[in-house]
């Protein structure tokens, strides 16, 4: 299996996403500012920093949830002014801390609406006799095979949130930008999400908004830092471990090792 790398598989020759001076603001106070970043397919980034620091409001801001200046370009494609559903159809997706499934519907259900978001309501409402490749691929990939018939409001908390990144997959999105995946997760829970991320992303661009130093640490292959919505370090994650900055920031004189 591929394994994502730094600096990504790829580079800029396949799908990547382009930050330039990204700036949100809100009132006159300014939440993410003057951000640059530029993610590659096969990079596994991992986006931290402490509460407040802009990392879901970045998030919000290449989604379209929230107005932004500077750019965003997915492979050339400037995204910023264009509608949310509009920039999920070219590609980009995004899941938030608390997974949004229908949860009355199966799994396998969920997967099939989440693919048909290109499909007229016609169709939609056809009964097919097969299962959709891509989604018997998502169902795979997400370890949820078994479950394609369970109904989703009685899944685990970590299975809810994979089936919400399977229907990401579904409707392929490849730049996935995750908010909090393992938030309330038990241990063997951010394993397998790890383990899922790791699978994602050697083919995908992928971001990863955490708070959990420890999950960081055993699968970012690359890490920024936010820090009063302007990036402070971005590197490996020995390379930002280091930062005195980012030490700074995060626990005056304590080393970010020390962060749990």
């Amino acid at each position: 299996m591929t394994e994502p790398t730094f600096g990504g598989n790829a580079g800029m020759s396949s799908q990547y996403l382009e930050i330039r001076d990204l700036r949100v603001q809100f009132d006159g106070f300014t939440a993410v500012d003057g951000v640059d970043l530029t993610l590659l397919q096969g990079d596994l980034r991992f986006l931290i920093g402490p509460n407040g620091a802009g990392k879901t409001t970045l998030v919000d801001a290449i989604t379209g949830l929230v107005p932004a200046t500077g750019s965003v370009t997915k492979s050339g494609v400037e995204l910023l002014g264009k509608k949310v559903h509009k920039i999920a159809r070219l590609g980009v997706g995004r899941t938030f801390q608390t997974a949004s499934v229908f949860e009355e519907l199966t799994v396998l259900q969920n997967l099939d609406i989440a693919a048909g978001a290109g499909r007229s309501p016609w169709q939609l409402l056809r009964r097919r006799k097969d299962v959709l490749p891509q989604i018997e691929e998502a169902l795979e990939t997400t370890g949820l095979a078994r479950h394609r018939d369970t109904p989703a409001g009685i899944l685990a908390h970590g299975q809810k949130q994979w089936l919400e990144i399977g229907m990401l997959l579904v409707q392929n999105a490849d730049v996935l930008l995750l908010d909090e995946p393992v938030a309330g997760m038990s241990h063997d829970e951010r394993e397998e999400t790890g383990q899922l991320l790791r699978r994602i992303g050697a083919e995908r661009t992928v971001v990863v908004v955490e708070h959990d130093m420890d999950f960081m640490r055993a699968f970012a292959t690359s890490v920024t830092v936010l820090a009063r919505g302007k990036v402070i370090a971005e590197g490996t994650v020995e390379e930002v471990q280091n930062d005195p900055q980012v030490q700074q920031v995060y626990l005056g004189t304590a080393t970010l090792e020390e962060a749990n």
